[in-house]
């Protein structure tokens, strides 16, 4: 059987314009093929998670019976009652698979836990938004083939980016218009050829061609060199253009089935704050976590009265938000000071916008001063994803 990864392999793109063909005609004549589109999505399941990864498949398979149950049980129960308890332990219940996969790692001499499967933690974000969601009493009612349907939706299973539940229904449940239809299609081939412009041509040029050859460069100097700046800002050019046209594959599929899957970057590298980065970058990634965690920790202590100082609470936010972050991407030393490095970035920037907003009369704004701001979030962005890459550990620790 095979078995390939989604976006990688040009046979994959095959199969998937032979899957997608009778989804656009039937769209573009109003109606939607339930059945097929079920099918479609399994074989394209079976497709990723299939053949020599049947264990991956196997662990899907597991997971998704453990968080449907999760979420209807928590759903059975919000409907009578509202305790804090029941929902905290629902939440940490909803994540503990994926604490293990991140775990195992570190405790079993860097073997892969056996429930790990690709996209454990995307489908993870969407459980937990799910029941938070519940909580609040914004989803009511979750019907099983729609709830389905959106953890296991084909094209962002793998690496997003991050749907929400309720703005997934609202496309899933019904046909678009011709017209509407039309545009959606327009775009989704244009974000695929976008897509391979990224990934196969700027992400093959900056990361099979120039990294390996920059990163041995810099290992030979040894220590601090402008071989180290060199890696730092072609890794940065190929981690953009690898995930962005990943995104753009996932978005582009999506909107040929219909369904208006939201954007994960916006040009982040021409941001003029580390604020607004995260507006730009990884945008449904920043988005959850800033609703899910961020804003109810802010409540959280608001209302506990835990602080006084808004400016301390929003600080110990950023703390917090940024160092889930780094133990989400994996637990090593680079991964946790990449998270409290873009922590204490977004604390200085906003004292430094409260501190322009105070003097603005005596700070110009012009041209220069932006393109002196793009510039400096610019190299600092990239500094920190020489921090992410690991290559820091490799050049003085190894």
């Amino acid at each position: 059987m095979l078995n390939m990864q989604p976006y990688q392999d040009p046979t994959y793109f095959v199969f998937l314009l032979i899957g997608l063909l009778p989804i656009a005609v039937g769209l573009m004549y109003g109606r939607r093929f339930r059945i097929y589109e079920t099918l479609i999505s399994f074989l394209f399941l079976l497709l990723t998670f299939g053949g020599v990864k049947w264990e991956q498949g196997v662990a899907l398979s597991g997971y998704i019976l453990f968080e449907m149950l999760l979420i209807y049980g928590y759903l059975a129960y919000r409907k009578k009652k509202n305790n804090t308890f029941v929902f905290d332990l629902a939440v940490v219940l909803s994540i503990i698979p994926l604490v293990i996969v991140k775990v195992s790692p570190l405790l079993n001499n860097g073997k892969e836990s056996i429930i790990g499967f690709l996209g454990i933690s995307y489908l993870t974000f969407k459980t937990v938004g799910m029941i938070m969601e519940i909580r609040d009493g914004i989803i009511k009612e979750v019907d099983f083939k729609e709830a389905l349907h959106f953890l296991l939706f084909f094209p962002t299973i793998s690496s997003g980016p991050i749907d929400r539940y309720r703005r997934f229904l609202g496309d899933y449940k019904k046909t678009p218009s011709r017209e509407k239809y039309l545009e959606l299609l327009d775009k989704g081939i244009w974000y695929i050829f976008l897509g391979f412009l990224y990934k196969f041509i700027l992400a093959y040029f900056f990361g099979v061609l120039l990294q390996p050859k920059v990163s041995a460069l810099a290992l030979a100097h040894g220590g601090w060199s402008w071989w180290v700046v060199a890696y730092m800002y072609v890794f940065s050019m190929n981690l953009f253009f690898d995930f962005a046209g990943y995104s753009l594959f996932a978005v582009g599929t999506s909107y040929i089935m219909g369904v208006k899957t939201p954007m994960n970057f916006n040009k982040p590298f021409i941001s003029k704050n580390i604020k607004d980065f995260w507006n730009r970058w990884h945008m449904t990634l920043s988005f959850w976590f800033r609703d899910y965690i961020y804003m109810r920790l802010v409540f959280f202590i608001m209302k506990k009265k835990l602080l006084k100082s808004k400016i301390a609470i929003a600080n110990v936010g950023y703390l917090t938000l940024f160092l889930i972050m780094g133990f989400w991407h994996g637990i090593t030393w680079y991964y946790i000071v990449y998270g409290l490095y873009h922590a204490l970035a977004i604390i200085l920037c906003d004292a430094w916008l409260r501190f322009k907003k105070k003097h603005k009369e005596h700070i110009p704004h012009n041209k220069f001063t932006e393109a002196f701001a793009i510039f400096m979030t610019f190299n600092v962005v990239c500094f920190s994803f020489l921090i992410f890459s690991g290559f820091l550990d490799k050049l003085f620790f190894a």
